[in-house]
């Protein structure tokens, strides 16, 4: 079987798990940290120095990999994997955030979404069935399907018809596949109301797929997740989109997620801001500009071999190096945390871990 979730272990005092996602493309311990690589690149990184942060499994993005440098072209050159040189899992989202964040320039029908290039305007349509042959074609390990994505507040109806319609997309999604070596994930749509977040993900657990997604705004994501979560198949990935900070991590996984990814590491990285077991430390500020300290000495990424004060001096002037080296250091500060709580949970102590680093993080640096 190419894709199987095996759970090893639920902590007692809390909903964390312990897993591994099992792909064509190796194995994924779990919970995971996925780093995004939008256009088939991890912003500053080569692909060895994201291999050497930790990483497991990396996220395309459909849509932008679409319009540049085209699907085709990537299957001609042997798949996402081989165009990028990373031989490790790579989950694919299914353009479906472009619905929602291009919704200026956006029409749904119950067979499409029509919506304008931002890079040459051009007008593009965007199916489930279109969704998949895309993804078929860059060869990823997991598609994620085709959902209707609408901005809040939102009228109650207008709500249930984009859940509706996600459930409707989805087993399109499934029928189209005709792929064994990907696995598809579904996403569990529902705005803020409890109920209908809870029927849709029953409703698309009903169609088994390998594994489920979620996703909300940072402000009420915990209430959707305390929903969610318990209702979510327990044999399958949860996956929690687009998340986030490191403190959002952790109160994901003692919720029950298994799967992350955000652009924040890389994002901040090369704005000049470094994650660390005390918070986040801004490089630019004065303070740093005669600090011999690593940002942290067990820390073994590329800039931990630099003092604070050199960091800071990349920065201000303008050296590329400087974000280099500080996405380096926030990619395998992620790595490192999500490893820590994989050994957390093991020991049955997922709960006291999750005590002391959110009391270190509001520790000065």
């Amino acid at each position: 079987m190419a894709f199987r979730f095996e759970l090893h272990r639920t902590d007692s005092r809390t909903a964390a798990r312990r897993g591994t996602f099992h792909t064509p493309h190796g194995p994924v311990e779990t919970p995971a940290f996925m780093p995004v690589g939008t256009q088939a690149a991890v912003k500053a990184l080569t692909i060895d120095q994201v291999r050497s942060t930790g990483a497991q499994m990396i996220l395309g993005n459909t849509y932008h990999l679409a319009r540049r440098p085209g699907e085709e072209t990537i299957r001609e050159l042997g798949g996402l994997h081989r165009f990028m040189g990373w031989d490790g899992p790579i989950l694919t989202d299914s353009g479906g955030f472009q619905i929602f964040s291009l919704a200026q320039n956006t029409k749904i029908t119950e067979q499409a979404a029509i919506f304008r290039s931002h890079i040459d305007g051009k007008l593009l349509e965007l199916s489930p069935e279109r969704a998949i042959a895309v993804q078929e074609a860059l060869g990823s390990d997991v598609a994620m399907v085709l959902d209707h994505v609408i901005a809040l507040p939102a009228e109650a109806d207008a709500i249930r018809d984009a859940c509706d319609r996600t459930i409707r997309w989805a087993k399109r999604c499934q029928d189209a596949a005709t792929r064994s070596d990907q696995a598809q994930f579904a996403i569990i749509q529902g705005g803020l109301n409890p109920e209908l977040r809870v029927w849709c993900a029953r409703q698309l657990a009903d169609l088994d797929f390998p594994g489920y997604g979620v996703g909300e705004s940072p402000d009420d994501m915990y209430g959707i997740l305390d929903v969610v979560c318990p209702v979510m198949p327990t044999d399958k990935p949860r996956y929690l989109m687009g998340v986030g900070t490191p403190q959002d991590l952790l109160n994901a996984i003692r919720r029950g997620i298994d799967l992350f990814d955000c652009v924040m590491p890389t994002r901040n990285g090369r704005n000049a801001l470094a994650f660390t077991d005390s918070g986040p430390l801004r490089l630019r500020n004065a303070i740093h500009q005669r600090d011999e300290r690593p940002l942290d000495a067990s820390c073994p990424c590329l800039a931990c071999r630099h003092s604070r004060a050199y960091l800071r001096h990349l920065f201000l002037a303008d050296e590329m190096l400087g974000p280099i080296l500080l996405t380096h250091h926030n990619l395998t500060y992620y790595q490192r945390l999500l490893a820590d709580a994989r050994r957390a949970i093991i020991a049955d102590q997922f709960a006291p871990f999750f005590n002391t680093r959110l009391a270190g993080w509001q520790r000065p640096a």
